[in-house]
């Protein structure tokens, strides 16, 4: 076993000093090796790793695995390339020409892939959510300028171009955007926090603090769209949607609770009322059965007993129709039941005022 590594050293550095007198058979050695590693890595990527690829559940994973595959060979190639001009030993000015179009092709590269991989990942997180859809897009947008920018400063750096200069342009320039686009900004991250903290859906029923309800249709960068059930709709900055106190009726369930009350007069028998209430809440299709519909005695009343109706509309859409199906419902089964709903009354007493009695004044009425 020694001879045979001795052997191999041996043959290894014959290789090697025919390759320092020929530079020109040293580069292309190289290259041909980087090339047959190029295709290797392209193999293992594209058959072993699509093979795990189909068995895995998670999409990120593919699509990493399947965007990585041509710019990993393209690079093995570039690499060899670079190392074969390094071992060329040229002129220093063509070496430096030679390696900086190679490392050119280089950033270009990681660039072009990462920004298909970017995008490719945002897409599928995309089609998967039911909001900040727009959040998502210019998050890739966004991901897309960074990573040009990234690239022309590479690039700069490679060709030795001094940025310094255009550093500080850039940096006076985004001060005076920042400053004239505060409010922008402010509706950008105001934006992000609702893509974060998700205190709301698309779809969902909101109460806005200042008593404005309805469905939101969109959250975009800017602002949030709600529709009201008057189908008029609001646009609200996401920087004031983001400092306000809001009212989710769709979370954390989507049904919504509605109450009716109603009054019934004092000699009513209670156990119908109550029995007639909870079956005009169980005939109605809107309702949900689960928590299950309720009535309660709540006061005693000046004119009448005060109960109350608690159900659970399957939608808080629902809640206008469910309150006037429910109250029509009941004023007829009451009806039916011969049971009574009392108008507030008041009774006054006149009493026939006494002769010589003494009037306010003091003086005696005659």
């Amino acid at each position: 076993m020694p001879g045979v590594i001795d052997q191999f050293f041996d043959y290894f550095s014959r290789i090697t000093g025919i390759m320092m007198e020929q530079r020109l058979l040293g580069a292309v050695v190289i290259m041909v090796l980087f090339a047959v590693l190029a295709l290797l890595v392209d193999f293992f990527i594209h058959r072993i790793f699509d093979h795990i690829r189909k068995k895995s559940k998670v999409d990120i994973d593919n699509t990493f695995i399947g965007r990585i595959h041509r710019p990993a060979w393209i690079t093995l190639v570039l690499v060899g390339a670079l190392l074969a001009v390094t071992w060329l030993g040229l002129d220093q000015r063509i070496h430096y020409i030679a390696t900086a179009i190679i490392k050119t092709l280089l950033i270009i590269v990681f660039a072009v892939g990462l920004g298909r991989l970017m995008k490719s990942i945002c897409h599928q997180w995309w089609v998967k959510r039911r909001q900040g859809r727009q959040i998502i897009h210019m998050f890739e947008n966004v991901g897309r300028v960074l990573v040009l920018l990234a690239a022309v400063s590479l690039l700069l750096l490679v060709w030795k171009i001094d940025i310094s200069p255009l550093l500080a342009s850039a940096g006076i320039v985004g001060l005076a955007v920042a400053l004239a686009a505060r409010d922008t900004l402010a509706n950008f991250f105001g934006g992000i926090n609702i893509f974060l903290d998700k205190p709301f859906m698309t779809g969902d029923y909101i109460i806005l603090e200042s008593g404005e309800r309805g469905e939101v249709v969109e959250i975009g960068v800017r602002s949030t769209l709600i529709r009201t059930r008057d189908d008029e709709q609001i646009s609200i900055p996401n920087s004031i949607v983001a400092n306000t106190k809001i009212i989710n009726e769709s979370a954390p369930e989507p049904r919504y609770r509605v109450r009716i009350k109603v009054g019934v007069a004092y000699d009513s028998n209670l156990e119908e009322v109550e029995a007639a209430m909870l079956k005009v809440a169980a005939a109605n299709q809107s309702i949900a059965h689960a928590p299950e519909a309720r009535v309660r005695f709540r006061a005693f009343g000046d004119s009448s007993l005060d109960f109350e109706l608690l159900c659970w509309a399957k939608t808080p859409a629902d809640r206008g129709r469910v309150i006037h199906e429910l109250n029509l419902a009941i004023f007829s089964e009451f009806q039916k039941r011969m049971i009574s709903i009392p108008f507030p009354q008041q009774d006054v007493y006149m009493h026939p005022m006494q002769t010589g009695a003494v009037d306010a004044t003091g003086g005696e009425r005659k």
